[in-house]
């Protein structure tokens, strides 16, 4: 996995050299012109087992090979580090940078801190709230169109980001807050007063304008204009837009911070309900990025009624399909023998479905939760799902529930049948995580994908690799490759490293990670076999939202085989013979696995 970083200013100082050793002292990590807001930070790298290295004169512990990675603390602003080893010397400079919002001094607010940060829009009566940074004891207010809102001084808990989940140190902190200022209202409905004008047109929009900032600290005063303006949309004018990316990317708020939610298909069309900058909030909840959509004049609000559901059997498939008057947004939730899909701004005219004894689908369940919102709820024969797809054709919503793969009876060769993609990590440019000698990341990926791959052929497997030598492959391309493979399982193979405030010397073990719930049963398998059977360390099991776990099409899961960041584990990673072995025990766990869901 590649290194997860906060920023750091570091800058590499060699104040003395020796003639060269046969392992001269080399620090791969931090890297040069970096700086960090974490509180600690570990140096990466290596020297001659001989002798001792120091840092700041204190002896650090290496393993045989004369790797290290430990952990110092810092100060905040600028930390020296001199790194010695027989006669050589390092000079680094590490600056911490608070990760608080700097509190002005007198009369100002602290640049950046007034929010919204960019235009939005909202529809009558919804709360919008305002934030800003500025000196303690002061009096903070907005002005808005004819409404004066107060910021009132507030406290809140400080949430880590969330690669702290990665590190066990995820709790909040109660860093304070003084001189953060908030304060929310409500905006203006029809018929309200703007300017001292009553707005009687309920089918306008209405321009509210830029926020102004008022500060009064001391008997003296000033006014600052927010960055982003303010507009109340008008219900009975509201845009409609339409999917124009193959698979949008709906979240819960608007940026990608926010959490995803389930892939809208090309050709969803719903009523935007709200702006913040290049996001629209679509009428179920949702925001997607704007440039994921086309705005379509004159559309009136999407809703259709449902009637019939067909059903019918494709090679490796059973394909839904439902028939719509215009596609609307649709979310997907996959539990314990079941299947969920809810479509939204639908109603339902249900009287008839088909659904014959099928192998994968024991019953349909259907229900109208709510006024536009129907649940399909398929109750499965088997608790191991195998993948699904989602489109519009166009406005029949296609839903094909992959089948489980066909796995030929042969002993010798148990896996007969079955299509596995493998995918080494990084490639090209993208190297990955770096080990104490320099070692990248991506060349351990490659060379143990491919002793899987023989591994696998050897039992009979078709194996899928998404390269095979040192080269540049995105994301959105190996996410492009399971899709059109359909491959019965996904493992995208990686090696670990931590963020800064981590524990790169201790840190050690086995990784697995998942998405989609059909993928869970293989990552717990996967990472319990390895651990039991190689006797390694488990770093856990983690449900998380990466590029290679989110492809729904089959389980996709994504190992962490060991840490490139941890000096003794990085010699185990190494061992040819130990890369041969970890193979033949991946190919062994995965055949495990299918037999266990069989």
């Amino acid at each position: 996995m590649k290194k997860f970083l906060i920023p750091v200013i570091l800058s590499f100082l060699i104040t003395s050299s020796v003639a060269l050793a046969s392992s001269p002292l080399k620090v791969v990590y931090p890297p040069t012109n970096h700086q960090t807001s974490a509180e600690k930070i570990f140096f990466i790298g290596t020297a001659s087992p001989n002798g001792q290295v120091l840092i700041n004169g204190k002896p650090i512990t290496r393993s045989r090979s004369g790797h290290f990675a430990p952990s110092f603390p810092l100060q905040l602003g600028e930390n020296i580090f001199t790194i010695t080893h027989q006669g050589q010397t390092l000079q680094i400079k590490v600056t911490r940078v608070s990760n608080q919002p700097e509190i002005p001094q007198g009369l100002a607010f602290a640049k950046g801190s007034l929010t919204p940060t960019s235009d939005i829009a909202r529809l009558p009566g919804e709360l919008v709230c305002f934030s800003a940074v500025a000196s303690p004891n002061a009096s903070v207010s907005v002005k808005l169109a004819n409404q004066t809102v107060a910021l009132l001084p507030q406290q809140q808990a400080q949430l880590p980001n969330n690669l702290a989940a990665l590190t066990g140190q995820n709790q909040p902190t109660n860093q304070s807050s003084v001189g953060t200022y908030q304060g929310c209202t409500t905006l203006l409905q029809p018929g309200s007063s703007v300017n001292g004008q009553v707005v009687l047109d309920a089918g306008k929009e209405i321009e509210l304008g830029q926020p102004q900032f008022q500060l009064i600290l001391n008997g003296k005063t000033i006014t600052q204009p927010g960055t982003g303006k303010i507009t109340i949309l008008s219900p009975a004018q509201l845009p409609v837009a339409e999917v124009v990316a193959d698979a949008g990317v709906a979240r819960t708020g608007p940026s990608t911070d926010f959490s995803r939610l389930t892939p809208l298909p090309k050709g969803t069309r719903a009523t935007v309900t709200g702006k913040e900058g290049e996001w629209f909030r679509l009428d179920y909840g949702a925001w997607i990025n704007s440039k994921e959509t086309r705005i379509l004049p004159g559309a009136i609000p999407p809703r259709t009624i449902i009637r019939s559901v067909g059903y019918r059997r494709v090679p490796g498939a059973t394909e839904m399909r439902f028939p719509l008057q215009t596609p609307v947004p649709v979310s997907v939730e996959q539990g314990e023998k079941t299947f969920t899909l809810t479509l939204y701004n639908t109603t339902a005219q249900t009287d008839i479905i088909r659904l014959d004894d099928d192998s994968l689908i024991s019953r349909l369940d259907w229900q109208q939760v709510n006024s536009g919102e129907v649940k399909y709820t398929f109750n499965l024969k088997k608790a191991q799902q195998w993948g699904y797809k989602l489109r519009y054709d166009g406005t029949t919503l296609v839903l094909a529930l992959r089948h489980a793969p066909v796995i030929k009876q042969n002993r010798q060769k148990p896996l007969s049948g079955i299509k596995i993609l493998l995918d080494p990590g990084h490639g090209g440019k993208e190297s990955g995580a770096s080990g104490p000698t320099g070692y990248l990341e991506k060349d351990v990926n490659l060379a143990v994908s491919k002793l899987l791959r023989d591994e696998l052929l050897k039992l009979g497997a078709n194996v899928v690799m998404t390269r095979e030598d040192d080269r540049d492959v995105s994301l959105p391309e190996r996410q492009a490759i399971i899709n059109r493979e359909e491959p019965a399982i996904s493992v995208s193979i990686h090696y670990n490293s931590l963020p800064d405030n981590g524990d790169a010397e201790n840190t050690k073990g086995v990784g697995t990670f998942w998405y989609n719930s059909q993928a869970q049963s293989l990552a717990v398998f996967m990472h319990n076999y390895l651990v039991n059977k190689l006797g390694r360390p488990s770093y856990g099991v983690f449900w998380n939202n990466l590029a290679l776990t989110r492809p729904a099409t089959a389980p996709s899961v994504l190992l962490e085989l060991g840490f490139m960041s941890n000096p003794n584990e990085f010699e185990w990673v190494t061992d040819t013979q130990e890369q041969k072995k970890l193979a033949k025990a991946l190919a062994e766990g995965i055949t495990e696995w299918f037999k266990s869901v069989k």
